[in-house]
């Protein structure tokens, strides 16, 4: 028999486990010093503060130390994180200068016992930490430009959700009162297609230019819109300081939970374009007499079959307050599937479009284009479910659960400035239409009627025909 061994080579082994160091450590090392450097550790223990319950001798950097590594991780239970960190728990806080780990029942009663105060410091520490570091030395926010040369600087306002399964509970006299763990953080409300029986809603600000998140702001059941996106606006007042821009160069996208006259007037200030939901618009007489002539465009997209007939009502009362905007009406016939969006009359189905954009700046091609646009901000929800999930469990307290989400959109804004610092990528200025070229004198709108004029002087007391009749 041929041996193949080598005498130089000695192989020994133990007993003892030596794990190897994680893929994912890596980037908490990298991120880590990155938030260190402007103090962001120092101001969120000088300005994060809660009465101290039963969480040892523990700070409150050590928690938010584990969530930004839960977050980092990606793994989708806290059980599931701690049995990977667990080996690695001492260098882990030594990269935020702790020395403790805490445990998984330690952070349950820290998020539990995190006040709406506590919450809203790391909030502002979050956004303040955003707007101190631009994604590049220019300060460049990207920019849409419009057919009259206007550039606006675009952000998606939209809410989505998470829903929570419930099973059925006995109730008898001699039983106690059902108790649900998710019943201060969900409630009953709208799902939409995911599988549940109670939801949480909450309202994200996103940056489309940057596809950076500037808020997230949660509520149980159906959330609290308005409110919410009076806290959203307030955000993006703070980004538009920072970068020395005005409201009026400032373009909302909002989605059709907010189509409403008394949202419009939340907006003052702002251009906006949205889908709108008040249908009494349709009876108003303005409107009803300009579906009787022609539509002035028609707008189709490649991936859909579907043609659109657009009118443009430049300014129409909207709600019971009357708040005026400029409103585009688009139809199209009613097919053997009902319509999941709009208002159908007579198999005509109509939808509604609230703006407050010049028409000579976007015709109504392109307002219905600019909305139907935020499909580029769903690629980004899902990039976000797919890449971090923040709408995972980890408490089941309000105040906790937003405390986490803040965490996580903060990670993913880290990794988008770390992204552009290794690859610089000059922010893109969007020409969103070519400029509209001038109307001659001649040329009818697309209504099908010109300006009334007055006849010229010339023709007093002259008959075209006056050749046909008999002489005298």
């Amino acid at each position: 028999m041929t041996s193949i061994a080598d005498s130089l080579v000695i192989i020994q082994t133990s007993s003892e486990s030596v794990p190897s160091t994680p893929s994912w450590f890596g980037e908490v090392a990298l991120i880590v010093p990155y938030l260190r450097k402007p103090g962001i550790f120092s101001a969120i223990n000088s300005q994060v503060r809660l009465t101290r319950c039963r969480f040892g001798h523990y700070e409150v950097i050590d928690f938010l130390a584990v969530l930004f590594g839960y977050e980092i991780l990606g793994e989708r239970t806290l059980e599931g994180y701690y049995e990977q960190l667990l080996p690695l728990g001492q260098p882990f806080m030594a990269l935020f200068d702790r020395e403790r780990l805490p445990s998984r029942s330690a952070l349950s009663r820290f998020l539990a016992s995190l006040t709406w105060t506590a919450t809203e410091a790391l909030r502002t520490l979050f956004l303040a930490d955003l707007l101190a570091r631009p994604l590049d030395k220019e300060h460049h926010t990207g920019t849409l430009v419009d057919r009259a040369g206007n550039e606006h600087v675009v952000f998606d306002i939209d809410g989505t959700r998470q829903a929570a399964r419930q099973r059925a509970l006995p109730e008898a006299e001699e039983l106690p009162s059902p108790q649900r763990r998710l019943s201060k953080v969900c409630a009953p409300g709208y799902t939409g297609r995911k599988r549940g029986e109670v939801v949480r809603t909450r309202t994200v600000i996103s940056q489309a230019h940057s596809y950076q998140w500037l808020g997230s702001f949660g509520n149980s059941g159906n959330g609290h819109s308005r409110e919410e996106l009076r806290r959203a606006l307030t955000a993006i007042r703070g980004y538009l300081e920072t970068h020395h821009l005005s409201p009026i160069s400032t373009l909302l996208r909002l989605d059709g939970q907010y189509g409403t006259g008394a949202v419009i007037a939340d907006l003052a200030g702002f251009s906006f374009v949205m889908r709108g939901k008040d249908y009494t618009v349709l009876d108003r007489e303005s409107v009803q007499s300009r579906l009787h002539l022609p539509a002035d465009q028609q707008f189709s997209r490649r991936e859909s079959g579907l043609v659109r007939q657009l009118y443009d009502c430049p300014d129409v009362p909207v709600g019971p307050e009357g708040v005026r905007c400029r409103v585009v009406v688009a139809t199209h016939p009613e097919t053997s599937t009902k319509s999941r969006i709009g208002l159908t009359r007579k198999g005509v189905v109509y939808e509604l479009f609230f703006t407050h954009l010049p028409q000579d700046a976007f015709t109504a091609s392109d307002v219905v284009a600019l909305y139907l646009h935020r499909g580029a901000f769903e690629p980004q929800l899902a990039d976000e479910d797919r890449e971090q999930d923040p709408d995972r469990w980890c408490s089941h307290s309000p105040a906790g659960q937003e405390a986490w989400q803040i965490i996580s959109q903060w990670v993913w804004n880290l990794r988008l400035e770390l992204g552009h610092l290794l690859e610089p990528t000059p922010m893109r200025t969007t020409e969103f239409a070519p400029a509209v070229s001038e109307v001659k004198e001649q040329q009818p709108p697309s209504s099908g009627y010109g300006k009334p004029s007055v006849a010229a002087p010339w023709k007093a007391g002259r008959f075209v025909f006056a050749g046909l009749c008999p002489p005298v």
